[in-house]
């Protein structure tokens, strides 16, 4: 039998879209012919979402498991590590709330304490709600910091992966005059060499990487910003001296549909909306977000919670397959790379 990765795929905030799209593809076939899928949540909560959604066909079946490795995963059940910390009457669908929020964060807890243990090959993560996780006293920005602070990573990024674009961050969750002070060449430097090792993961050996100047028309020479001279130039010159193929900053408004028509293997975009407009633009239903610098692979949907919809049955599934999909593409491409490499 070829072999099936055992992924660790997070049930989300209780009260959002989560458990929905996890039904959905879980039911798949297909899914279970490539891996198998381990439910980090509550199976109250998916009994609920099965029953409010509208769920078709025959009501889903659980395998309720203590440990992944008590786990059968038959193609005709979904396989659940039951937190049970999520009870319905705390957690109302379309309402943030401090138990959801503090139930969102155990399953990614569980998720990446189980990669780190190695008794799971990758984890994919469905939404979470950031208000409800604050509320439920787990003060992070998202998904990416509070694994970051959970694994002890020092250099971790955003990486978006659609069909046809890849984008790595320089920076995130932070407002966009704390963005333009991040641009420095250390860290211009770092996520760089993310881009490299994420590309890699992925299977591509010599990536050719795009960076995005800070500034309209990557500053013009100095007409509209120094950033781009100052700080991204030296960073590309030292990415070069490392064996990196890198451009020049790139005008902003032209890299992405450069790296489109294949030009470029993966973009360097400096803040958060630079690098996710064009990806929700192009891959709002199949986009993927991987945190890059883990000890550990993560992949999850590039969509929140959408508290408007959650319960009404119309959620879609696609980014949730895509992101397992990326995340069977990464376990693979480490398998293949041979030790110390």
């Amino acid at each position: 039998m070829p072999f099936r990765p055992l992924l660790a795929i997070t049930m989300g905030d209780p009260a959002g879209v989560g458990p929905e799209i996890l039904l959905k593809a879980l039911v798949r076939p297909a899914i279970h012919e490539r891996c198998r899928p381990l439910v980090i949540g509550d199976t109250r909560i998916l009994q609920r979402a099965a029953e409010m959604a509208g769920h078709t066909g025959p009501a889903p079946r659980f395998e309720v498991v203590p440990h992944p490795r008590d786990a059968k995963f038959d193609h005709d059940r979904i396989t659940v590590l039951d937190l049970a910390n999520a009870p319905p009457a705390d957690c109302l669908i379309g309402q943030v709330s401090a138990a959801s929020g503090r139930a969102s964060v155990e399953y990614v807890f569980a998720a990446c304490d189980l990669a780190l243990q190695h008794e799971v090959d990758a984890m994919v993560t469905s939404p979470i709600n950031k208000a409800a996780m604050n509320l439920g006293g787990h003060a992070y920005a998202g998904h990416t910091e509070l694994l970051a602070a959970r694994t002890r990573a020092g250099k971790v990024s955003m990486l978006l992966v659609g069909p046809s674009l890849r984008v790595v961050h320089v920076s995130t969750h932070v407002a966009l005059e704390e963005a333009i002070g991040r641009v420095t060449r250390q860290r211009v430097g770092e996520v760089i060499d993310l881009a490299a090792e994420a590309c890699r993961a992925l299977g591509i050996a010599t990536p050719r990487i795009a960076v995005a100047g800070l500034n309209p028309h990557a500053g013009e020479g100095g007409l509209f910003g120094s950033q781009e001279a100052r700080e991204i130039v030296p960073a590309i010159e030292d990415a070069r001296a490392r064996g990196l193929h890198v451009s020049d900053p790139q005008p902003p408004d032209t890299v992405f549909l450069r790296a489109v028509r294949g030009a470029y293997d993966i973009v360097v975009a400096m803040y958060h909306d630079q690098g996710h407009i064009p990806m929700k633009l192009l891959a709002f239903d199949e986009g993927v977000n991987v945190s890059l610098g883990l000890p550990i692979i993560r992949t999850s949907v590039d969509h929140g919670t959408a508290f408007d919809i959650a319960g009404t049955g119309v959620a879609r599934d696609e980014s949730l397959v895509a992101a397992i999909d990326v995340a069977l593409q990464m376990v693979r491409a480490r398998a293949a790379t041979p030790a110390g490499s």
